[in-house]
Formats: structure tokens, sequence, C-alpha cells
């Protein structure tokens, strides 16, 4: 699908909570790019480790970014990429809409320690113990969440919009 107009950027995870809400950021320029941010400028971020389960399947408005784009953040749960954009697909259909769309997957760049802090942080409740490993893991995934904004952007100028990346 070429762009036609402005282009709805969704950035989606497992719960939306950690690695979309900071791909979200690092997209509307809330992030540094060329520096790994604290652990202060990440918890600043909205909906950073907030979003409980209920919450999932649901677009949260991020911002909308230089160019216009409006920029989203989706948890989905087990449902995988794909599935969610047919769904998304679907649903323009049905609604006659014609727009443009980029759903991008940051679970590639999610690791070990973000699993096991967001578990214990938004799962179990155990925040003291989740937040400080979720936060460390992120920093470390930082570079990656990037590359895939990056990557995000480049697409879009070059026109393309569609399912998954």
């Amino acid at each position: 699908m070429a762009k036609t107009g402005p282009v709805r950027v969704i950035y989606t995870c497992y719960g939306g909570t950690h690695s979309s809400p900071v791909a979200a950021a690092i997209h509307l320029g809330h992030l540094p790019r060329r520096r790994i941010p604290t652990a202060g400028q990440i918890m600043a971020v909205p909906l950073y480790d907030k979003i409980d389960g209920k919450s999932r399947g649901e677009l949260f408005l991020a911002g909308k970014d230089r160019l216009g784009n409006e920029v989203y953040v989706l948890g989905r749960g087990r449902e995988s990429a794909s599935t969610v954009a047919r769904l998304i697909e679907g649903g323009l259909k049905l609604a006659g809409a014609d727009v443009s769309w980029v759903l991008a997957d940051t679970l590639p760049c999610v690791n070990g320690l973000m699993r096991l802090g967001g578990f214990l942080s938004r799962n179990v409740g155990l925040v003291t113990v989740g937040r400080p490993a979720v936060l460390l893991g992120t920093r470390l995934a930082y570079p990656r969440l990037v590359r895939l904004v990056e990557d995000v952007e480049r697409r879009i100028q070059a026109g393309f919009a569609g399912p998954v990346i």
C-alpha cells in the first residue's frame, strides 16, 4: 500500500508496557537515539510499566511525530503480530477506511531481563523486584529498539505501509 497521507504507526509487544512504549517514545523524539537513556528518562515515558493485562488489545495514542504520523502502542497478549495485522486490515476494510499504517513488532528486541522483570512487575505485582530488572533489560535492548524505529521511519519515507516489519 502506498502512502496517501499520514501513517498510523503501531508499536506492538506482549503487554504494551515496556518495549512498545519505549519504541514509540524514540519515534516521537522523547528519548535520545545516540545514547542509552537513564532509568529516570525511561520511567518518565507514559505507559512504561503501567499497563496491566486488562488493557491488552487496546490502542493507546502516544503522540504525533514531526511529519504528522500518529504513533500508537498496542499490547497484544499471546496473539502473533501477523494475526493482529490481519485483524487491523479486516477492521479497516469493514470500516471502508483508506488508511496507511505500519505495525512494528518490538518483541524481537526484548531480552530475558525484560521478560522476567515485566512478569514480576506487571503479572505478579512484585514491582520493587521487577522494575529494576525490566529497566536494566530495557537499557540493554535500547540499541535494537532504536534500529527498529529507524527501520520503521525508512519504510514510511519510502512510501511503504502495511502489516508487519
